[in-house]
């Protein structure tokens, strides 16, 4: 092999896509059943191509924004009873 194809092969193998390899991020659990599942999730884009990736994430985002409002429209504790007396 000459100079000019072992240049020529190094060049290609360096533009050769790499194999999905997980990322080895942690994920601690929140306690919250809904969003430890949608974290879990996440873990699914390490098995695919880096062109996958977008649609985990925007699904995960979305279960995630849907948690949040979900936390907004729960009624609150009742508020407590005022401590003075409104008559005039």
């Amino acid at each position: 092999m000459n100079d000019e194809d072992e240049t020529a092969a190094v060049a290609a193998a360096v533009h050769e896509p790499a194999a999905p390899a997980p990322l080895g991020a942690g994920r601690t659990p929140t306690g919250h059943t809904a969003v430890d599942t949608l974290l879990e999730r996440l873990g699914a884009a390490d098995d695919l191509p880096a062109d996958g990736h977008i649609a985990v994430y925007e699904d995960v985002h979305q279960g995630l924004r849907e948690a949040l409002t979900a936390l907004d429209a729960r009624p609150g504790p009742p508020a407590p009873p005022s401590s003075y007396d409104h008559r005039s």
